[in-house]
């Protein structure tokens, strides 16, 4: 097999780098709820910019060096690629990531760097059929009391995109109010006195 050129190697790395930040439940659903403001989408292309950003270019990388020019920085470790991702979450779209799902992104992230260094493209290509699998279909997301959310993956049945937003806007369930029970009237007894009695529990 020919050795891919550092070109390919930079193009597969920043597409896997993509479509990691693509797969990401907490960044899609912050994306489709606009909370980055109406350019959401644009600013999770810019995210990925961001992140591929923070390691050396392959072409720099296999471009030979003088003596009198500084090194290019090392990759960044998988610790400062978490600690971006949840700044740039908290910063742009206002989320505040707590179920680590951070950690898996950037492990990704360095599992799609290694193995783009060293010319293999098998991992870009499966996160790519994955979210192929996935492109198209909304994500939603009820709260419950106690900030329990419960997340569905639904598949729109056609190209029509007329239906897409109309299960999107619901009203909220009215609150169940116990109905007050009718209490009897007071029991006096012949000397005046008001008979308390127990509530049955």
């Amino acid at each position: 097999m020919a050795e891919s050129s550092p070109e390919t190697r930079q193009s597969q790395f920043e597409q896997g780098v993509a479509i990691s930040l693509h797969l990401w439940l907490s960044l899609t659903v912050a994306v489709q709820n606009n909370l980055g403001g109406p350019d959401s989408a644009d600013k999770r292309d810019w995210f990925a910019g961001a992140i591929v950003d923070m390691f050396p270019s392959f072409a720099d990388l296999a471009k030979p060096r003088k003596p009198s020019q500084k090194p290019l920085p090392p990759d960044p470790v998988a610790e400062d690629v978490e600690e971006t991702l949840l700044q740039v979450m908290w910063d742009e779209f206002e989320t505040n990531v707590d179920d680590d799902s951070e950690i898996e992104v950037a492990e990704r992230v360095m599992k799609v760097r290694a193995q783009c260094a060293a010319g293999d493209f098998a991992f870009v290509e499966d996160l790519r059929k994955r979210w192929l699998a996935t492109k198209g279909k909304t994500i939603t997301v009820q709260e419950v009391d106690g900030g329990d959310q419960e997340t569905d993956w639904e598949g729109d049945d056609g190209d029509d995109e007329d239906d897409e937003d109309e299960d999107v806007e619901m009203g909220e369930a009215p609150t169940l109010v116990a109905a007050p029970k009718e209490r009897s009237p007071p029991e006096v007894d012949d000397d005046g006195f008001t008979k308390v009695t127990r509530k049955k529990r």
